[in-house]
């Protein structure tokens, strides 16, 4: 197959690119910018600059790579701050993006997969299922909601695919999140504070690219939710890392998020039910002790 991954330089672009060139797959890899990705042009794959926000630079490089299978849009302004400070740039990155690639493959593809996110739920109850109302309480989330929107209404063949917490490195190394906040801060003698009443289903990267995969094989059409299958608050995350890494768990104060003053509100319970990805996809995600495991090992 021949297949378009949009935000190809992220952490779940570079993944996917990684997973799929494996499978000897034809890939067309895009970004903003200049490439981050290490590897070599080849007939298997090319990276190419692409706007998506501007429309005029999506249909050069559709006339310019020609007929493709499936299109993986994983492009997005994810910074939930960022999105609250800058709503026009949100909306546009986030829907008028989505509208701008929806309509330049518009009866050329066989898949859209559109990658989403927990956060268009409102985190009232938590664990939720694919056909759970949507209901934003931040500016991220009411874009990627609407751009959701915009995916169902197309006639292309389209797959949402949900995800949660997203964590893991880079392939050239690793990336900020909580385990390696955590890790820096506790093995510097920093005391933190960690929010304990907040819930998420955290994802590690290569499980998500994997689900994304099986969906694309499995040719699954619908709404399905990739994360892991654990249950936990962000205290929970770093009392994990310390068990890891054998730090000292004292210099950890467990807080309520209402402690931290952030632009845009973060739902208090999502996280999700998976069961329709295990039963459709045959997905199965790492534990989070796992994903720690992992990351570590690429890094030493």
């Amino acid at each position: 197959m021949k297949i378009l991954i949009t935000g190809a330089n992220g952490l779940l672009g570079q993944h996917l690119v990684n997973h799929l060139l494996l499978t000897n797959h034809q890939i067309i890899a895009t970004g903003k910018g200049p490439t981050r990705l290490p590897f070599t042009e080849s007939d298997l794959y090319s990276y190419l600059t692409l706007d998506i926000s501007n429309k005029a630079s999506i249909e050069k490089t559709m006339q310019q790579i020609g007929d493709i299978d499936v299109v993986v849009h994983a492009a997005a302004s994810t910074q939930v701050d960022d999105c609250e400070n800058n709503k026009e740039a949100a909306y546009t990155n986030n829907v008028i993006g989505t509208s701008n690639l929806l309509e330049a493959t518009k009866g050329k593809i066989k898949q859209f997969v559109y990658i989403s996110t927990d956060f268009v739920f409102d985190g009232v109850n938590g664990f939720y299922k694919e056909d759970d109302v949507l209901n934003p309480v931040n500016w991220y989330g009411q874009t990627k909601k609407t751009a959701e929107e915009k995916v169902r209404e197309t006639n292309l063949p389209w797959t949402i695919i949900r995800t949660c917490l997203v964590y893991g490195n880079t392939l050239s190394g690793t990336r900020a999140n909580i385990i390696t906040w955590v890790k820096d801060n506790l093995e510097n003698k920093r005391p933190i504070k960690v929010v304990s009443d907040q819930v998420r289903t955290p994802t590690y990267v290569e499980d998500l690219a994997n689900g994304i995969i099986l969906a694309i094989q499995k040719n699954a059409k619908g709404i399905y939710h990739i994360s892991g299958n654990e249950t936990l608050t962000p205290y929970d995350m770093a009392m994990k890392t310390v068990s890891f890494f054998n730090l000292d768990a004292t210099l950890i104060t467990k807080v309520d998020a209402s402690t931290f003053s952030q632009p845009g509100k973060r739902p208090q319970k999502t996280g999700f039910s998976i069961e329709k990805a295990q039963r459709d996809l045959g997905y199965q995600p790492i534990s989070f002790e796992e994903g720690i495991k992992k990351m570590f090992a690429k890094v030493q």
